[in-house]
């Protein structure tokens, strides 16, 4: 069994919103999970920006480069045996850590990206659509050879292949990979809002938030209600198209 002192939640968070956005999930980590450590790679330190409040980071390292992804350069360098990533735009709502006891069987675990019913781009190869993107907002995995190897390999990947989003490399990795990979259920990545309104008691209850709004602030109203705004638009134009005959 891992000890306490081996496992722990790593942030990479680049710019101020972003590490502002990670000071406030790593508290919510804090007073859920007290006994957990938490690791931040940033650009900046985390102090600047705590206004004399204890830190919630028990450690701290610079990223070299860093860019919006630095996830990608960042994660095989955890301190821990065992690490729950996650993303600065995160909330941790309920105790997670018997999340960890997954570890146990498999080498990684992940939730399937919410939105899958959209054109997908590939890297250099076609994939089943049964085999959608993980997200990578969420990511819990040991340290081992494999893993490691992984994620190295997705650091590269990243950069050579070019895209802006990072999960198209990381779906075809885990592919081509003989890890033994788990499913983390939605509540343990909650990317709707519509969510936690739909589902009943019953059926599932939120354990880690990840919503935009956790690093928009009080603008991630307005960021969304122009990003529905715009989808709209795409929708409007192309039926436009198709009745005029183009």
């Amino acid at each position: 069994m891992i000890q306490n002192n081996q496992r722990g939640v790593v942030y990479v968070a680049t710019g101020e919103n972003h590490l502002r956005a990670a000071i406030r999930s790593a508290q919510s980590v804090c007073k859920r999970c007290p006994d957990l450590l938490i690791h931040l790679f940033a650009d900046a330190k985390p102090e600047k920006f705590m206004a004399g409040a204890p830190s919630p980071f028990h450690s701290c390292a610079g990223i070299e480069n860093p860019h919006p992804r630095s996830k990608v350069d960042c994660l095989f360098h955890s301190p821990y045996d065992e690490t729950l990533y996650l993303d600065a735009d995160t909330e941790v709502v309920a105790d997670i850590r018997e999340v960890f006891i997954l570890l146990e069987k498999f080498d990684m675990a992940l939730a399937h990206h919410a939105i899958r019913n959209t054109p997908t781009f590939s890297w250099k190869r076609e994939l089943p659509p049964s085999f959608p993107e993980f997200n990578s907002g969420v990511i819990l995995f040991r340290k081992n050879p494999g893993v490691i190897g992984l994620l190295q390999a997705w650091s590269q990947a990243y950069h050579e292949a070019g895209f802006g989003p990072d999960q198209i490399t990381l779906r075809e990795l885990l592919w081509e990979s003989n890890l033994k990979l788990a499913l983390l259920p939605p509540e343990y990545n909650t990317l709707m809002l519509k969510y936690p309104l739909i589902w009943r008691k019953g059926e599932a209850i939120p354990k880690i938030r990840h919503f935009r709004k956790y690093y928009e602030g009080r603008l991630w109203l307005l960021c969304g209600l122009s990003r529905a705004l715009g989808r709209l638009r795409e929708r409007m134009t192309g039926k436009a198209r198709f009745l005029v005959g183009e």
